[in-house]
């Protein structure tokens, strides 16, 4: 189902209902281009219209930055859904409906939003809202975000190369002579190709080896983690030798409490995780469809400013919310400019047309200019090949 609507505005003729029932004839109920609603506008207070070109200006900006927040919470609760991305759809609801319903049953929301309110404070309200909103979604997503980081790179050394990887699952206290003044036991990580290399020189590396001394504890796909035992003295130039051949000895000390407390640090992270996942998804869920249902405002505030500034006063208008037919746009198009044309001639045949005209408020200067009042509500929050 396409996830593009179009928000119109068109002169209210005899009575609004009257201006709806001829649109919906022409694109609906005739030619099957699109599924049309009433979208509901409220009588807002209209104040002067230098008040009303200054606030166009400020809507376009406001419905950019509250689409910008609304998108940025659904993309962020796909990254952290992680393997369970398909399901971050059905969690993008606003007012307990999925997206579609919602914008086609859109009611203005009068709690929020009170009528009383002048434009420009409905403008503040909104702005102030999804600007903490905004806030709380970056020092939220930080705190998660360090929180996964950090256990990612510990998972991480549990699983990576023997180069790197933990040691801690792998190593045991028999594997290491402990307590002993003289004496003291390395890991060395050894490519699988160079094991026969390591057997036949590693007691002649330097002075000091005990012989027959080194076992192989551990091996992945691609190396082998050998223990050695030699005396103090002599582990610097071991080490030394050891590079020259390309033996890796791991900065590796057997210490039973701090491998005790590596594994609890890890079991802690996984656990700090998982109780912050549950209300971290609650919130965005909450907050997605507070922006969300903002941001229609915001489009309905914008539809309000232009119609008047269009049609003039009194105020009478329709405002229609149009679902078009994916494949029936460019006629859709076609049908509306031919409708509407005597609006404005400028816009009739091609938005083109209109570059030469720029009237502060009017949006006459922008590429989707047409003779009627016309927004685009693009609902897709999250790319469907990024799911």
């Amino acid at each position: 189902m396409a996830s593009e609507y179009w928000i119109v505005s068109v002169p209210g003729d005899k009575t609004p209902v009257q201006a709806f029932e001829n649109l919906n004839n022409q694109t609906s109920k005739q030619q099957n281009l699109s599924m049309n609603w009433k979208f509901s506008i409220p009588d807002l207070k209209v104040g002067t219209l230098d008040q009303l070109v200054g606030l166009s200006d400020d809507l376009g900006k406001l419905d950019t930055y509250v689409e910008g927040v609304t998108r940025k919470i659904a993309v962020y609760l796909r990254e952290i859904l992680e393997a369970e991305r398909e399901k971050v759809v059905e969690n993008l609801q606003a007012n307990n409906m999925d997206l579609a319903s919602y914008i086609t049953k859109y009611q203005w929301d009068m709690a929020k939003y009170p009528l009383k309110q002048s434009l420009r404070n409905l403008a503040e309200i909104i702005g102030k809202q999804i600007g903490q909103i905004d806030t709380d979604l970056k020092v939220k997503s930080q705190a998660y975000n360090n929180l996964k980081g950090s256990l990612q790179s510990l998972e991480k050394k549990q699983t990576g190369s023997l180069i790197t990887r933990n040691l801690a699952d792998i190593v045991k206290k028999e594997h290491f002579i402990l307590d002993s003044e003289y004496l003291v036991t390395l890991v060395v990580v050894i490519p699988k190709a160079n094991f026969n290399d390591w057997k036949l020189r590693y007691e002649k590396l330097t002075d000091m080896v005990v012989p027959r001394s080194s076992s192989l504890i551990f091996e992945d796909q691609e190396h082998g983690l050998f223990t050695v035992s030699l005396f103090n003295k002599v582990v610097d130039e071991f080490k030394h030798h050891c590079r020259e051949n390309r033996f890796v000895v791991r900065d590796f000390t057997y210490n039973e409490s701090e491998l005790d407390a590596g594994r609890s640090q890890l079991t802690k992270l996984a656990t700090d995780k998982k109780k912050q996942f549950g209300p971290l998804v609650r919130w965005i869920k909450v907050n997605f469809s507070e922006a969300f249902t903002a941001w229609i405002h915001v489009k309905a505030l914008r539809v309000f400013v232009e119609s008047v500034l269009r049609y003039g006063l009194p105020v009478n208008f329709q405002a229609i919310l149009m679902h078009p037919n994916k494949k029936s746009m460019k006629r859709l198009r076609e049908v509306l400019n031919n409708m509407y044309a005597h609006l404005d001639s400028s816009g009739s045949s091609n938005s083109k047309n209109s570059d030469a005209l720029d009237m502060p408020g009017m949006t006459f200067g922008q590429s989707d200019y047409y003779p009627y009042v016309f927004y685009k509500v693009d609902i897709e929050m999250v790319e469907p090949s990024k799911i």
